[in-house]
């Protein structure tokens, strides 16, 4: 059973950085892509980058393109999400999941088979 963990969230002030990691146990990331989403209070949760099995990204919309991206170590069965130039509008619960599949990204919650509990990231000055 695939299990994620998300750490690196916290307190950072606009124009900042951050980095995520999204540790996988419980079985080998090679053949899972991946998902990043993140979810306010009130609101769904939002596709806003994935990566496939080889590293391939995909961004969903406009709101974090160049200045999120992810990238992955199947080596450490851990994949990255490095977020600069922050904004107060990204504060955010932030997750990482996952789903058997290669090439194929999806852009739904509900079509991911696993999910990480979530980390806290507050951009506040």
């Amino acid at each position: 059973q695939l299990q994620l963990v998300e750490s690196g969230g916290g307190l950072v002030q606009p124009g900042g950085s951050l980095r995520l990691s999204c540790a996988a146990s419980g079985s080998s990331l090679d053949n899972y892509v991946i998902g990043w989403f993140r979810q306010t209070p009130g609101k769904e949760h939002e596709a806003f980058l994935c990566i496939t099995s080889s590293g391939l990204s995909t961004t969903y919309g406009d709101v974090v393109k160049g200045r999120f991206t992810t990238s992955r170590d199947n080596a450490l069965n851990t994949v990255y999400l490095q977020m600069n130039s922050l904004k107060p509008e990204d504060t955010a619960v932030y997750y990482c999941a996952a789903v058997p599949s290669r090439y194929v990204c999806y852009e739904e919650w509900s079509e991911y088979d696993y999910w990480g509990q979530g980390t806290q990231v507050t951009v506040s000055s």
